[in-house]
């Protein structure tokens, strides 16, 4: 391979000459230990380099290798329950290593030694194109890992047979245009293209997180993409963490981009006794993380979200709905402002580098709702929420204006929700989801029919109690009307009977969506005779007194086996209505 030699060194930034045979994004090793490196600018045979090592020691002088090849994924069985850091290597092989990273460390993603079960779904003489899946491997009791051709390889099948292999082991051949190819059970793929496909269609299908103020008022699709700001200690990396857990997607794809090591070691601890819902196994089992920590090198932290997105494609491929999460994309655009500063490229707002919006849109348009490549026919989608920790909870900050400009959904924290103990601490004034009206036909046909009005009628008396508690800081509660407070009575059950949720309680943990219209249906339906009885002389005070209200209250913690006692509530609701109503007329 053709080498060149540094002439500059400035962080993780290298320059160096004699690359004429280079080509941009193209990998390289840099110095004696031959440290990791992606040529990031190409100029009259001077090539920059961002190291994704410590480039401490490095001179004038030492060589550069090139590769040939660009920043590529391993993609195969042995994914899932590992650990990789933001160039895909694998951190629990590295611990054998002693307790850091070793520079010029060279571990290949997925284990060579490990031996895999395949098995067989197409024959001999059979022609296939481009992503047919030609057999399996039970990864995990969870995940049936579909073994594919690679999106450039078709022809016929030579050889094809079940046994014991390892992902570097041909399980078969394939004839192609341009000669005998291997079949093996891994294949690689540049992080920074997207993988093809057939067709991307518009989200149908909601991604139910289990939390209420997601699913029900500010919903996000399989397929789309959410973002989450807010400032330090609203939430964020919890409620990423109870979407990992709850959400119906099959496969998990969590990257640590940038945050704290505490709360990656976090990560590492808590999945293995989570329990996935659908089966009972460690969550872990359909799992794959991407950590790189705010003490991890800077270039590789920008690499990072690239590894992991397209991990979460190659999942997408295979048919299944993955749910990709980033924390936090500041990070990320942080170390995209700092090789940006050290490339003395001009900047942007607030020094993020100007080509920031573009970077932003390039990984979150790798989500979608898609006809795969291949046989059989298959549909995967792949779901993007990105944390975003703008200093102070600005979000004016570049980077919260740049992802709003992209994704579909906003949960917008606030802090002053956490400090009351409101978890999810998702403000419902300012957040916005433009799934609502595509998600209606589902829920309509799925849920019930009247689950969209109950919504937007909650919704509106929300916004319209932050109207009146204006009204009552300048004037006092007296001036209200008696409807006026009514209002305030419901959105107060809204916000404490339906929108707050324990995570240490596991029957408010997770709300399924039916369970989700029954309870808000209660409260609506509450509120609605309550109004009615008001326009017929009953006194507020009685109404705030029924004895329903507090089965109301207690709706949450009613177990999803027994959904019926919601549904009996309804009744118990028009029955009490009627009985004070009765009892009003009685009095006149």
């Amino acid at each position: 391979m053709q080498q060149g030699k540094i002439v500059k060194v400035a962080g993780p930034l290298v320059e160096a000459t004699g690359m004429k045979t280079a080509r941009m994004y193209d990998m390289v090793r840099v110095g004696p230990e031959r440290l990791v490196g992606e040529i990031i600018s190409l100029k009259a045979g001077v090539a920059s380099i961002q190291v994704y090592e410590e480039t401490e020691g490095l001179k004038v002088g030492d060589p550069v290798e090139e590769t040939g090849q660009p920043l590529l994924a391993e993609l195969g069985p042995g994914l899932l329950k590992n650990i990789f850091d933001g160039i895909q290597r694998p951190l629990s092989q590295i611990e054998k290593h002693g307790d850091f990273i070793l520079r010029g460390l060279q571990i290949p993603a997925l284990d060579r030694t490990l031996k895999w079960e395949f098995q067989p779904l197409v024959k001999a003489g059979q022609k296939c194109q481009a992503g047919d899946i030609v057999g399996q491997v039970q990864e995990t009791p969870i995940i049936s890992h579909r073994i594919m051709l690679p999106p450039d390889q078709s022809g016929e099948i030579l050889e094809i047979k079940p046994g014991s292999f390892t992902v570097e082991e041909p399980v078969g051949w394939l004839r192609t245009d341009s000669g005998n190819k291997p079949i093996t059970l891994m294949q690689k793929w540049p992080v920074r293209r997207r993988r093809p496909f057939l067709q991307k269609k518009p989200p149908e299908e909601p991604l139910v997180t289990g939390q209420r103020v997601i699913d029900t008022f500010f919903p996000i699709l399989k397929g789309g993409t959410a973002c989450i700001p807010g400032p330090f200690g609203s939430g964020k990396t919890v409620v990423l963490h109870a979407i990992a857990e709850w959400a119906n997607s099959q496969v998990v794809v969590y990257i640590g981009c940038g945050e704290r090591g505490n709360e990656m070691a976090d990560v590492l601890i808590e999945f293995p006794r989570l329990k996935d819902p659908g089966s009972g196994r460690p969550l872990l089992e359909r799992t794959v993380l991407i950590a790189n920590t705010s003490n991890m090198p800077v270039a590789a932290r920008e690499a990072s979200v690239y590894t992991g997105v397209t991990i979460a494609e190659y999942f997408r491929d295979m048919g299944y709905s993955v749910a990709l999460m980033a924390d936090s994309t500041s990070r990320w655009a942080e170390a995209l402002r700092e090789i940006s500063g050290r490339m003395e490229e001009m900047p942007g707002e607030e020094g993020y580098p100007a080509y920031l919006g573009t970077a932003v849109a390039s990984f979150y348009e790798r989500a979608g709702r898609v006809n795969c490549q291949g046989k059989p026919e298959r549909e995967g989608s792949l779901s993007i929420i990105g944390a975003v920790s703008p200093p102070g909870g600005d979000l004016t900050d570049p980077v919260v204006q740049m992802t709003l400009r992209v994704v579909k959904v906003f949960w917008g924290l606030d802090d002053r929700l956490a400090y009351q103990r409101h978890f999810p601490a998702i403000n419902w004034l300012n957040s916005y989801s433009l799934y609502d009206e595509s998600v209606v036909p589902f829920l309509s046909r799925e849920i019930a029919p009247d689950f969209a009005r109950e919504r937007k009628e909650a919704l509106s008396l929300l916004q319209r109690e932050a109207e009146l508690l204006e009204i009552v800081r300048l004037v006092g509660m007296e001036t209200l009307s008696a409807s006026d407070r009514l209002i305030l009575e419901t959105a107060r059950s809204l916000r404490e009977d339906f929108l707050h949720q324990s995570a240490f309680d596991e029957r408010d943990a997770y709300t399924t969506l039916k369970k989700q219209f029954l309870m808000l249906h209660a409260i609506m339906t509450f509120h609605r005779l309550a109004s009615q009885a008001l326009e017929k002389g009953v006194e507020m005070d009685k109404i705030r007194t029924l004895p329903v209200r507090q089965k109301i209250s207690l709706g949450r913690y009613v177990p999803e086996e027994r959904l019926a006692e919601l549904v009996k509530l309804e009744e118990e609701i028009v029955s009490a209505f009627q009985g004070l109503l009765r009892q009003a007329a009685t009095v006149k």
